[in-house]
């Protein structure tokens, strides 16, 4: 049966990735901490706005926000005089965020928050701009609040198994609705991630944790915000340890923990990894000097088929707990790499490994697999080669950022792909993401092939553009060959 092509518009493709000062800004209205309260609200009236920040008295430095809903549950219903100043009745300490925090970190924060305003903040804290949940939502063309409100608002496995469900359900209708692979993919991580966060909050209330700093950390395509319908789990804790002989104390209290965290993801339809790439195994549950350690034998004695099982952990970033753990962790890798020469000659070896299936005579060629005969895996030779290369450019080239895109768009700035040869990759790698959701959905529920397609099944469109998206990847590996002389 044919595929009907889904509409693929750049303009959205990258919306959700772009830093908050590439959107679209919205200045923000202001007042002093002394202004009254029937001022204020004069002025929400006659902007039409639903929200009004207070700042000092040199307009600079926001000190809190008032809203409509404070209106009612803090000035109405409390009776409050209008002549009062609103620093009586703002909400005081407000989240902020910086220029370069991603539309989707941003919906992150506000999801996990319950927040429905975001402050833009410079490097010296001063205001630049506000974002709400509405601008998000309307970026993504779908929203999130009824699913991560349903996440938040759990209480016990059984509620979390059906916002699995759910998330699955919602993902499967912008799929059918055509959404793009960018915003649907980070939709889907987005609900993951929420519905991780909650577990890790519901099974922390069940133990006595050492209180000490720690990080889940999550990996590969949680890792990178390109979770697909059909993942497993890939996570670890880092954690905080004076010295080492208190080390293998600390995990153990730790195991307990991560070990019940796994199995509910597991039940919550995040299968266990295969091999065990979880923060319930000691060998992912680990002091922060013990991950240097680790990252430091891959890096100083590289083994290619070592490093190959270890590309993964080189896209962690934290999930819940003190986030200066993981950026500490990140901060330390990128030094590490930079010019490890060795290390990054076998990463290339190993991203040029797995090469686009185009053929000399027929479109594609196929790799001989006798369970599902006739078809690519859209994965392996689709998706890794822009997977694995990204990742090789974002560690020699200092790029913090963990998505395929973010790393590819952040080394552009020091390699020269050409042209617009950079977003034609992005554009690539997400059709070829496409591709593979919309193969999932159709086979949903059987087993295996979830990645595997049979490319004479598809639409004379959707083959062209397969083809030409391959050689993207091609194009990619080909610069490889040329910047690590391979």
């Amino acid at each position: 049966m044919e595929q009907t092509p889904f509409p693929t518009p750049r303009s959205n493709v990258l919306a959700m990735h772009s830093p908050l000062s590439q959107l679209p800004k919205r200045a923000p209205v202001t007042v002093m901490l002394g202004t009254p309260l029937r001022e204020a609200l004069a002025i929400m009236d006659r902007l039409r706005i639903g929200s009004i920040i207070v700042v000092d008295d040199h307009g600079r430095l926001p000190l809190g926000i008032f809203t409509l809903r404070d209106v009612l549950h803090r000035v109405a219903l409390p009776q409050v005089s209008l002549e009062e100043p609103i620093a009586s009745v703002m909400t005081g300490g407000v989240i902020t965020v910086k220029p370069h925090t991603t539309a989707y970190e941003a919906a992150v924060i506000m999801a996990r928050r319950g927040l429905r305003h975001l402050l833009v903040v410079d490097e010296a804290a001063h205001l630049v701009s506000i974002v709400s949940q509405n601008d998000l939502y309307a970026l993504q063309r779908t929203s999130l609040k009824d699913v991560s409100n349903d996440i938040r608002q759990a209480r016990d496995l059984p509620t979390l198994q059906a916002c699995a469900k759910d998330i699955q359900r919602v993902a499967l209708a912008s799929l059918t609705q055509g959404m793009a692979a960018a915003q649907l993919t980070q939709f889907i991580s987005t609900l993951n991630d929420l519905l991780t966060l909650r577990v890790i909050e519901l099974t922390h209330d069940e133990f006595d944790l050492p209180e000490i700093k720690w990080c889940w950390i999550a990996l590969g395509s949680e890792g990178r915000y390109e979770q697909t319908l059909c993942t497993d789990q890939d996570n670890g804790i880092i954690f905080e340890s004076e010295n080492a002989a208190a080390t293998d104390t600390l995990r153990q209290r730790f195991l307990p923990f991560a070990q019940a965290v796994n199995q509910k993801l597991d039940a919550c339809g995040f299968p266990l990894c295969k091999g065990g790439i979880m923060a319930g195994n000691p060998q992912w549950c680990l002091s922060l000097p013990e991950w240097r350690a680790r990252f430091s034998d891959w890096i100083e004695h590289p083994q290619p088929k070592a490093l190959l099982n270890a590309a993964i952990f080189f896209d962690f970033r934290p999930l819940y707990g003190f986030d200066s753990l993981s950026d500490a962790l990140r901060d330390w890798v990128l030094d590490a790499t930079r010019n490890a020469q060795l290390f990054l000659r076998l990463m290339a070896e190993n991203a040029l490994q797995c090469a686009p299936p185009l053929g000399l005579i027929r479109d594609f060629v196929f790799d001989g697999n006798k369970d599902f005969p006739n078809t690519i895996d859209l994965k392996m030779y689709g998706s890794r080669p822009f997977v694995d290369a990204a990742r090789l450019l974002s560690l020699t080239h200092g790029v913090r950022q963990t998505s395929t895109a973010q790393r590819l768009l952040g080394a552009s700035r020091s390699v020269n792909f050409g042209g617009d040869d950079v977003a034609a990759m992005v554009d690539s790698f997400y059709y070829i993401q496409l591709l593979r959701l919309r193969h999932q959905h159709q086979v949903l529920g059987e087993h295996g092939g979830g990645n595997r397609i049979n490319p004479d099944l598809l639409n004379e469109l959707d083959r062209h553009i397969l083809k030409e998206a391959f050689k993207q990847a091609r194009k990619l590996q080909s610069r490889l060959r040329l910047d690590y002389r391979l």
